[in-house]
């Protein structure tokens, strides 16, 4: 993870202090760079704006609704569009995925449209890395590209307060050993992103924070996590909530629940605290946990996804999607699964 971009050059009072933290970090990483972050992050209200297909691509990302040919300022049209009805239910955070084909293009230049009409609401954003290509098996594919990608990001935004950075999304190819030396090497490489503003992924699929919790390399930052029933399968609400407790560990103060979902396609009424249906069980308790620990989070997803409905949408998706031109609509699939998305937000 070498060749630094020129923007990223060190000064020789910062490279000497780099070189005392990486000094500290060979020794055991037993001294700590910064205090443990301990906040409630229930200011996280959001949704995941995703690759209608999922954002696993070894091309550009182009997000559902817009399109490659779009200017910034059609993107920007259409972003407000979708800003103005995730706003309506109580959204202040949008997720956004960045990839090295995406980043320093010509669509960059636009899709950064999605970005800059978010901050300048005073929506929050999270730009989040997916690997290039769905068979990548959840590493980074080429740490040269995704450096100099991360390198020009928070060189635009890292000054901005309401941009944060989540160097990668499931990082399920690596041990946990191997993922938190990448992440700690993120950290200290990309130094002008503020560690109070990076969001680290748990180990496996985001889905265990325990490791990266105990790792003092990471006191400073915040937490991604998952969590899905096809991890675990089926279980009761209580089952689910003690479940996913344990896996936040004792870092549920700094965690931002990045992704979380269940279907909005089907019906289901997550009003019902007596249902059986699993999936049910599961957002009512993943929602609780929330709410208990005064966590934020990022549904997944407002639009885009996988296509697993018929192939024209991600059932999991909170929102149906219409309009043409600038115009995108967007409206709730099931009131009762919204309603128990902005409970876990505290509302």
């Amino acid at each position: 993870m070498n060749g630094r971009p020129p923007q990223s050059r060190t000064t020789p009072l910062r490279r000497s202090l780099l070189l005392l933290v990486v000094s500290t970090l060979a020794l055991g990483g037993l001294v700590a760079t910064s205090a443990p972050a301990n906040a409630a992050t229930n200011q996280f209200r959001g949704m995941n704006w995703a690759v209608l297909g999922d954002n696993f691509s070894k091309g550009p990302l182009v997000i559902s609704g817009l399109s490659q040919t779009d200017s910034n300022a059609t993107v920007r049209a259409k972003a407000n569009a979708v800003y103005d009805d995730l706003a309506a239910i109580g959204v202040n955070t949008v997720r956004l995925p960045i990839n090295t084909h995406t980043v320093g293009t010509t669509w960059w230049e636009a899709y950064r449209g999605a970005v800059d009409a978010a901050t300048a609401r005073g929506f929050k954003v999270i730009l989040t890395y997916w690997e290039d290509g769905a068979a990548s098996g959840g590493k980074v594919t080429n740490y040269t590209a995704w450096n100099t990608m991360w390198s020009r990001v928070t060189s635009t935004y890292g000054s901005n307060a309401n941009v944060y950075f989540e160097p990668m999304n499931e990082p399920h190819g690596y041990s946990s050993t191997e993922w938190r030396n990448v992440a700690a090497e993120w950290l200290r490489y990309h130094y002008s992103a503020v560690p109070s503003r990076v969001l680290i992924g748990g180990t496996g699929f985001s889905q265990d924070l325990r490791d990266i919790c105990n790792d003092s390399r990471f006191n400073g930052t915040l937490m991604s996590f998952h969590t899905y029933t096809f991890f675990a399968g089926a279980m009761t609400y209580d089952g689910w909530r003690s479940y996913i407790q344990t896996r936040l560990g004792n870092c549920a103060s700094r965690a931002v629940m990045t992704e979380y979902g269940a279907p909005m396609s089907n019906g289901l009424n997550y009003a019902n605290a007596s249902s059986t249906d699993n999936y049910v069980r599961y957002l009512r308790a993943a929602t609780q946990v929330m709410r208990d620990n005064q966590m934020g989070g990022t549904y997944w997803p407002a639009i885009g996804g996988k296509r697993t409905d018929g192939g024209g949408f991600d059932w999991y998706s909170m929102f149906s999607q219409s309009g043409s031109g600038t115009t995108i609509d967007l409206a709730v699939r099931n009131s009762s699964g919204r309603d128990r998305v902005r409970y876990g937000w505290g509302l």
